[in-house]
């Protein structure tokens, strides 16, 4: 199964315009992944922050923080 069209690399491979399939869409792939990327790490850093500040609301009462310091 061929998706470029080439049959055979016995060619003069500078006559051969498209060698891979979506040729010429890199760019907007790489604009995709970056914003993906840049999308994930907010996504990331949203719940992170609301996990631990649920962690923080169910944990830190007064006497928790007492036996804490008590301890120490």
């Amino acid at each position: 199964m061929s998706t470029t069209g080439i049959d055979s690399w016995a060619v003069d491979l500078a006559d051969v315009t498209t060698i891979y399939p979506f040729q010429g869409t890199e760019g907007i792939m790489v604009i995709i992944a970056v914003a993906f990327w840049i999308i994930w790490h907010v996504w990331q850093l949203k719940h992170e922050n609301a996990y631990l500040r649920e962690k923080i609301e169910n944990h830190a009462n007064e006497d928790n923080i007492r036996r804490s310091i008590e301890e120490g």
